[in-house]
């Protein structure tokens, strides 16, 4: 209860300073009412004693002045009174019956100056009195001339003066008696007033120190504590209130945590505050589910993959990373997505795919036999499991171990975006894969006629905007009928595979391999001049001459046929050029096999066949 100690401290402090204060203004006033008494009454006297002694004077019986001063001295509370003649008067008169000259320096300063003087001696305990000087100042006006006796003095002259000294214990002991009583009084009505206070705040108090209690420990992150009991009507209800809402909050945080648990990796982190986790988390959540709206939309999955890029450079600060796909059915492993620069050998064998788990280079120095290690950097590799037969790995490297560890602790907020792509990744896989079966030949693995139709849209753009040319091969296995009779269609396919390897052996990287139907081939070659056209050509047809097809426990040669156009050097129609090149390899075929011809115009004039076809 510090605050009802404190206000309790701080109004019985006012109200004694309040008290002081009204005892001093009490004392003040009261001693100043008494001396301004004890003045008056002295005042009062002396104006007695002088017109007494001026009667006196007149009547002739000046000489009894002590008789009638004496009774003047038995008045209740006058100590003492005296008479002071001033220097002209003695010098007139003498000094009187009774030494009347001036006592002491009060008496000689008024007869001096002729204004009163009054002296108080005030003790607490002892006894006070009060002093005060009149003088008497001589006048010709009035009813008596004062001037008329005393002929030395002029008019407006101090003739003498009276001191009187006055007791003022009755007055002192009045005003203590007083007091005494106020301050009892007073004492009486601030304990009234703090036991009232204190009854009718205490409620209030205790409730303020519980919620300032309460509201310490949420500032904290620790909603769990309660106001409770006030002992108060209206503080229980409001602390019932605040009970309710703490309640609600707690249950709630704790709800929301569960269930958002369910879409995000647990991260074992301290947690300060169940409010702010609640709201970074809800946040994250809120940026992994745009992020997957997103790549919704993206209808390639490079596009996927370029956006999970653009998440761990801009959220997670990550400047050097490689995305791998590891093939888990056939054994394949390949880099789809790089980052600066390829610092493993992943597709001879990738150590995180193969153990499926995490390998970190702080754990343990050159883990992993593909990573070069001349860079003296550090990486880290984190597979995640995608679909039964596609795991995806994330390769991060670091320049130092700090960055290393600090990678190590993103790792969960990673994955959550990793498992929010994964079906994005699967379906976009299967439709690669279907796209890739739709326009890939199943025995060959050779792109299919399907695949060339949609690429020559991309072919004339890439012609008319570079300036390319590109040769065209229409390459046909000579006499291919007599192997599926002699030999049977298993050992035609054979030979099928084998020009399908003959062909991707002797073109480039840049060249496109294509079975266009049945023993059929189309080879497209870019950047191809006629020169290089018939070299090629006679390359592929003398290696395949020498190509040895198995049938059954024995092997025999084969023999192909090739015709060759130029686009758009023949013709600038796609469709016509490949025409052009089928018409050669007819010619090739009707003038003996196994040879290579290049398309000329005088090859339309030859046949009538080809006057029904064009």
């Amino acid at each position: 209860m510090v605050s009802k100690r404190k206000i309790s401290f701080s109004l019985f402090l006012v109200m004694t300073i309040m008290f002081i204060i009204l005892i001093l203004n009490i004392l003040m006033n009261f001693r100043d009412y008494g001396l301004q008494s004890v003045e008056n009454k002295a005042k009062s006297i002396a104006q007695t004693v002088k017109h007494s002694l001026t009667s006196h004077m007149v009547n002739g019986v000046i000489d009894n002045r002590e008789l009638f001063l004496e009774q003047i001295t038995k008045l209740e509370n006058i100590d003492n009174i005296w008479l002071s003649r001033a220097p002209a008067v003695i010098e007139q008169f003498g000094k009187g019956n009774n030494n009347e000259v001036a006592r002491d320096s009060i008496d000689e300063e008024v007869l001096h100056t002729g204004k009163e003087k009054a002296v108080i001696d005030e003790k607490i305990f002892g006894k006070s009195s009060y002093r005060i000087t009149i003088p008497y100042i001589g006048s010709s006006e009035g009813t008596i001339d004062c001037l008329s006796c005393h002929t030395t003095a002029k008019s407006g002259d101090t003739l003498g003066a009276i001191t009187i000294s006055m007791s003022v214990d009755d007055i002192k002991e009045v005003g203590i008696i007083t007091v005494g009583n106020t301050i009892v009084i007073a004492l009486v009505l601030i304990i009234f007033i703090l036991i009232f206070v204190n009854r009718l705040i205490s409620p209030f108090l205790m409730l303020f120190d519980s919620i300032n209690r309460v509201m310490e420990k949420a500032q904290k992150g620790d909603y769990s504590d309660r106001i409770g009991s006030t002992n108060g009507k209206e503080s229980d209800c409001v602390a019932s209130w605040i009970d309710s809402l703490l309640e609600k909050l707690q249950t709630t945080l704790d709800d929301i945590e569960q269930k958002i648990n369910v879409f995000l990796v647990h991260q074992k982190t301290k947690k300060e505050d169940p409010l702010i986790d609640v709201k970074l988390t809800v946040n994250r959540l809120a940026d992994i589910y745009r992020f997957r709206k997103t790549i919704e939309h993206d209808e390639y999955i490079h596009e996927v993959y370029d956006r999970l890029a653009f998440v761990l450079k801009d959220k997670f600060g990550l400047s050097d990373f490689n995305f791998i796909e590891a093939d888990t059915t056939h054994k394949n492993v390949k880099i789809v997505y790089v980052e600066k620069e390829i610092h493993c050998a992943a597709q001879d064998g990738c150590r995180a795919d193969r153990t499926n788990t995490l390998v970190d280079s702080c754990q343990f120095h050159d883990i992993c036999d593909k990573f070069n290690h001349d860079t003296n950097k550090y990486y880290i590799c984190i597979p995640y499991s995608i679909s039964n037969d596609l795991d995806f790995i994330v390769s991060i490297v670091c320049d130092t171990k700090e960055e290393n560890e600090k990678v190590r602790t993103l790792s969960p907020s990673i994955q959550d975006y990793i498992d929010a792509a994964k079906p994005e990744i699967v379906s976009k896989k299967l439709m690669q894969i279907l796209e890739l079966t739709a326009r890939t030949d199943p025995l060959t693995g050779l792109f299919n006629r399907k695949y060339l139709e949609e690429s020559v849209k991309t072919i004339i753009s890439q012609v008319k905007r570079s300036d390319t040319k590109y040769g065209i091969l229409m390459v046909d296995i000579d006499f291919f009928k007599m192997i599926n009779d002699t030999y049977g269609h298993d050992v035609g396919d054979q030979a099928i595979k084998v020009i399908s390897q003959t062909l991707i052996e002797n073109t480039r990287e840049s060249d496109t391999v294509i079975r266009y139907g049945g023993e059929e081939f189309v080879v497209l070659l870019y950047n191809c001049d006629e020169n290089y056209l018939f070299d090629i050509s006679e390359k592929i047809r003398v290696a395949f001459s020498k190509k040895e097809i198995p049938a059954g426990t024995i092997t025999f040669n084969k023999t192909i046929s090739i015709g060759s156009s130029i686009f758009p050097l023949h013709t600038d129609n796609f469709w016509q050029c490949l025409k052009f090149a089928d018409l050669a390899l007819y010619n090739a075929k009707d003038t003996g096999r196994n040879k290579s011809v290049i398309f000329s115009k005088e090859l339309i004039k030859d046949s009538e066949l080809n006057e029904q076809q064009y």
